[in-house]
């Protein structure tokens, strides 16, 4: 999640990584952004045997996990923060942040 790119919208795309030591051979990002859905975010191998898929978000503080399928969950190794969640663990949070010239696009 280290990579984020402004869109001159105000929208940032922020990059999601799974890395190859997580031992995970598909994943999808899921998380409030995208309502929870297991499929509308699958993640594309990289060369370096990662995965990945840059999600394009507007400012806000968002939940998420990576499935890997098979009921089996993952946090971001990476994430800004963790939040416990209700089923007696911690989800992984990401944080975007306004534009630096403090536009912000409607929801």
């Amino acid at each position: 999640m280290s990579e984020r790119s402004e869109h001159m919208d105000g929208v940032v795309s922020v990059r999601f990584r799974l890395p190859a030591e997580s031992g995970a051979e598909r994943a999808w990002v899921v998380g409030e952004f995208n309502n929870w859905s297991t499929d509308s975010h699958p993640m594309a191998k990289a060369d370096d045997g990662s995965l990945e898929v840059s999600i394009p978000l507007v400012p806000g503080t968002y939940r998420f996990r990576y499935y890997l399928g098979n009921s089996r969950w993952e946090n971001a190794w990476d994430a800004d923060a963790y939040a416990a969640n209700e089923f007696g663990g911690s989800d992984s949070v990401v944080i975007v942040r306004p534009t630096p010239n403090g536009n912000r696009p409607e929801r």
